[in-house]
């Protein structure tokens, strides 16, 4: 895995059913942006927290 990647996970706000991402670390701590679920295709707003000494991305879900 490319060292400036983490795996993430969110689950869809539509169907429940959970999607994983690719988070981009250099792209900052605390991000936010809009992602289309792979499952039921409806776009999700994401919340994103990078925590870089653990290796860990916390993303949350929400209805745009």
């Amino acid at each position: 895995m490319n060292p400036m990647e983490l795996d993430g996970s969110f689950i869809c706000p539509y169907c429940l059913q959970n999607n994983t991402i690719l988070v981009d670390v250099t792209e900052g701590k605390h991000q936010e942006l809009i992602e289309d679920c792979q499952v039921c295709c409806r776009p999700v707003n994401l919340t994103i927290e990078v925590d870089i000494e653990l290796q860990e991305a916390n993303v949350t879900a929400d209805i745009p």
